[in-house]
């Protein structure tokens, strides 16, 4: 099926009605071959029959044990927008959350090379939106942030050497684009609860394992830098104006949906697709310890967050399944696959410059406030993550 963004549309439907797929301009729609394509609204039976509809009118959200994480019933029927969305953790966040009846909004730009894939949502499609804006346009959010309850904001840019070689336009994206989305949260809906995709990477080169978030930040490239200063506007949105902001600092995610085209974005990635293929792929280095953590246990923490009051205007480590060296990870992904190499060589100086060595999470005091804890470990999200794309290759190379 070929998609394109609508240009004008006569349809003025309410922007709570769940029957189309919208573009910022006219609230409009993507076109599928030709005709805009109706989208039923979705609700599960279950939600339709126990959801609570809970009030979150303060931005301290509803009375309820500050420390106890209600997903299933709190998220039932509520207005989330996901930026992002089409890429790799937020669709996979999306299609948790329409399972839990919630009325989803994705908003995603569709930049080349950046993620988002179209082929995320295949199977769920009919059961959320879907509206092509860059979240650099501000008329744009003006239209699509009000009367949300959640908005989980995962919209980004995370390529370490892309941001090195083209530094303004991380700064554009990590930084003022999301100046732009608080400051219209703040005018136009205070009281939306925003999550936002933080990382790990400022940290740097750590100074002690695991490293818990009173650890120095020392970003190693543009993208570190400019991550932080998203981040730390979060929290000064929440600590001057109120607004119910939580970051999570993740570490190396993977699974399903992710890139493997190529390395822009993972690692993991590029050696699942030369695997599947019967290829060669290099490690570099080799002896560094990482931190993985499947997709699935990511989308838990964001929901985690988004639900559990005691997590408003905190910055949260997220870790995973205990660390493993990367050659330890390469030869696993192997004997999963039962196919392809690697051969460990020198990192490539652009790249060596940057890299932040041995580096696990301590996630204490995350799972302490919301009672999170990863449930998959490495060798099952491996498996999850081949079967998957042996299944789904061609839509991801």
């Amino acid at each position: 099926m070929r998609w394109r963004q609508a240009g004008t549309c006569r349809d003025r439907r309410p922007e709570s009605s769940l029957s189309r797929l919208g573009c910022s301009r006219c609230r409009g729609g993507l076109r599928a071959g030709g005709a805009l394509r109706r989208l039923r609204p979705f609700f599960s039976p279950a939600s339709q029959l126990g959801c609570r509809l809970l009030n979150l009118q303060s931005g301290t959200g509803p009375e309820n044990d500050a420390r106890e994480p209600r997903t299933d019933d709190f998220l039932c029927r509520r207005k989330v927008l996901i930026t992002g969305g089409l890429g790799f953790i937020g669709s996979n966040l999306a299609q948790r959350l329409v399972e839990q009846g919630a009325e989803v909004l994705i908003v995603d730009s569709l930049v080349p090379d950046y993620g988002g894939n179209l082929a995320n949502i295949t199977g769920f499609a009919d059961r959320l939106r879907v509206n092509i804006a860059d979240l650099r346009d501000r008329h744009a959010l003006r239209v699509l942030l009000p009367g949300r309850d959640f908005i989980f904001n995962l919209a980004g840019q995370i390529g370490h050497l892309d941001s090195m070689q083209d530094p303004f336009t991380d700064l554009d994206i990590n930084v003022v684009a999301q100046l732009g989305l608080l400051e219209t949260c703040r005018a136009l809906n205070p009281s939306a609860r925003i999550v936002y995709a933080s990382t790990r990477q400022f940290y740097g080169r750590p100074d002690r394992l695991p490293v818990d978030e009173t650890h120095p930040l020392r970003p190693v490239d543009v993208n570190g830098i400019n991550k932080m200063a998203g981040e730390a506007y979060h929290t000064l949105y929440h600590q001057v104006y109120g607004l119910p902001t939580v970051s999570l600092r993740l570490t190396n995610t993977y699974g399903p949906r992710m890139r493997i085209r190529d390395a822009r974005q993972t690692f993991v990635g590029i050696w699942l697709r030369r695997v599947l293929e019967n290829g060669d792929f290099e490690v570099w280095g080799g002896e560094q310890r990482r931190d993985l953590t499947y997709v699935d246990d990511v989308v838990d923490a964001f929901l985690a967050a988004a639900t559990t009051p005691a997590a408003i205007g905190q910055v949260f480590n997220i870790g995973g399944p205990p660390s493993v060296s990367l050659s330890e990870l390469a030869e696993l992904v192997v004997a999963l696959a039962g196919s392809g190499r690697f051969e460990r060589k020198e990192f490539p100086d652009e790249r060596k410059r940057i890299d932040i060595g041995d580096y696990w999470a301590d996630d204490s005091r995350f799972r302490a406030a919301t009672g999170w804890v990863p449930r998959v470990d490495l060798r099952e999200g491996l498996r999850r993550s081949l079967e998957y794309y042996r299944a789904n290759l061609a839509a991801y190379i």
